[in-house]
């Protein structure tokens, strides 16, 4: 499993030892002891622009740079918010890749659970959304959202011959991070399928994916889509 920003809380989640009926219960409880965000218009304006810079990796350093620069909440309050959302501290058995962006030379860095690296600061650095949380430091280095390279990073599922994709955005400005580009980068032989919010589901979300409060709505409506998506993911992930 390869978890990209919000990914890999789910992936640490899916992985941590609750069943699905438990974790769904979890995303229906209140949500206090999460910090409301939101990304400003100009915040925004600097995403798109450093996204775009030329040259992928010196726009995601100087994304990284202009990250360690914003005036954020502590790193142990993110920590902190973070630790309460994973059902267990411990890396999985299951293997399970996180991502995340090297703040200053916008390298991708992926942690697993032989990288020397817990599991809260992994996901931590994953979810570190550039200009809006602050970066997360990880052996002396910091870290950005691994969503500044990719909204999935789906290429990483090198060797898999079946690839299920949860892409909540699917919005990419290159090329390379499109997923459509990601997924043929497997190889032909791949079988895949990308579920993405469907009308409903977009409107549980709302216009701010970084406000907890939606997070109960867009869980009940993540449900209901399952219906609808179920035999596509069955096409692929049981296939013969």
């Amino acid at each position: 499993m390869v978890g990209t920003s919000a990914g890999s809380v789910v992936g640490a989640q899916i992985l941590g030892g609750l069943t699905l009926e438990e974790l769904y219960a979890r995303q229906l409880e209140d949500v206090t002891g999460e910090i409301a965000a939101k990304m400003s218009v100009g915040a925004m304006a600097r995403f798109v622009m450093y996204a775009m810079w030329p040259g992928e990796q010196r726009g995601r350093a100087r994304l990284g740079r202009a990250a360690s620069r914003a005036h954020t909440v502590p790193e142990s309050e993110r920590r902190a918010v973070i630790g309460g959302r994973l059902p267990s501290p411990a890396w999985p058995e299951r293997k399970l890749k996180i991502t995340a962006v090297d703040a200053e030379t916008g390298e991708l860095r992926t942690f697993d659970r032989d990288s020397g690296v817990t599991l809260l600061d992994a996901v931590a650095a994953s979810c570190a959304v550039p200009l809006v949380w602050p970066p997360i430091t990880i052996g002396g280095r910091r870290y950005i959202d691994g969503g500044a390279r990719s909204v999935a990073n789906a290429d990483l599922a090198i060797g898999c011959d079946r690839v299920i994709v949860l892409a909540p955005v699917t919005l990419a400005l290159r090329r390379s991070s499109r997923l459509v580009s990601q997924l043929a980068s497997l190889g032909a032989g791949v079988r895949s399928v990308v579920v993405s919010p469907d009308a409903q589901a977009r409107r549980a979300i709302g216009g701010n994916s970084l406000d907890p409060a939606r997070r109960a709505a867009s869980a009940r409506a993540g449900q209901a889509q399952a219906a609808s998506a179920i035999d596509s993911v069955k096409a692929v992930w049981v296939a013969a």
